[in-house]
């Protein structure tokens, strides 16, 4: 069985600081997570009009939604530091892009893997410009139907770019009656392609039963305190929950073995003490 793929989802939970984004990239890597993700906007071109004028209590005071969303989000600079920081941890990094003014800022660094968040699935100009990166992206499937995914799907084909769908209930946090987890079956029919998982309960099991489903990569929201202020911290998971996923994961990797039915050396010498005849 190949190693299953453990991104943290640090998206936004960093609250526009970046000191507090390397903090989340040291427990990640502590924790054993083989990637962080981040999200990139440009504020202007992907806040919906009727949004960017509502006010919004922040710790920084009362503000515009488009205000804040500009307060929070990262440049040139800060994914400058995530970067340099991420190579000196030794773990990888990558980000979802909500634009294509994102995607091709993005671009700029050498990153291994792209993301479709649900949210985007059909920003067809969007996905059309990811897929011709041709780089792996894992591809969420929340707030959608098979059409909607049928659709991305043919895109990425069209354009011979590798990618995962990731079953996921966009809710945030998701109670755990909804989160369908059949569906990660249905999908791995359905496409025949690699399925993942990204997951916005509070609690770690599922994420476990999701691979004991088959998912091959399993993404999770992370935070340091869920009492902190930001929209996803409370579906995040904090450090001991960070390690408990990983550690879980690992050993269901080991008690996996390869499937291959055979008599082990333990076997043979129990077998020598028990056969008489």
């Amino acid at each position: 069985m190949n190693k299953i793929f453990l991104i943290g989802e640090i998206g936004i939970n960093h609250n526009g600081d970046v000191e507090l984004a390397k903090k989340l990239i040291k427990k990640s890597k502590l924790a054993g997570f083989d990637a962080v993700k981040f999200q990139k906007r440009n504020p202007d071109i992907c806040i919906p009009k009727n949004k960017k004028n509502q006010l919004k209590e922040t710790p920084w005071g009362i503000m515009t939604y488009l205000e804040y969303k500009k307060k929070i989000e990262f440049g040139v600079k800060e994914f400058n530091i995530i970067d340099k920081f991420c190579k000196k941890t030794n773990i990888k990094w990558f980000a979802s892009s909500w634009d294509i003014d994102s995607q091709m800022f993005l671009n700029q660094y050498k990153l291994c893997y792209n993301k479709i968040p649900s949210a985007m699935l059909t920003n067809y100009s969007l996905l059309e410009t990811v897929a011709k990166n041709k780089k792996t992206t894992f591809i969420s499937t929340g707030m959608s139907d098979y059409k909607i995914i049928d659709d991305a799907v043919n895109i990425f084909k069209k354009n011979k770019c590798k990618y995962v769908l990731m079953h996921s209930v966009s809710a945030y946090p998701c109670p755990e009656e909804k989160l369908n987890l059949l569906m990660i079956h249905k999908l791995k029919k359905r496409y025949k392609c690699p399925i993942g998982y990204s997951g916005h309960e509070t609690s770690v099991s599922p994420s476990l039963m999701a691979v004991a489903m088959g998912a091959v990569v399993v993404e999770r929201h992370i935070t340091l305190n869920r009492t902190m202020w930001g929209t996803d911290q409370v579906a995040s998971l904090e450090f001991n929950g960070m390690k408990q996923l990983v550690d879980f994961i690992r050993k269901f990797e080991i008690c996996c073995g390869d499937g291959v039915k055979k008599i082990t050396k333990e076997e043979k010498k129990k077998l020598s003490d028990q056969k008489y005849w």
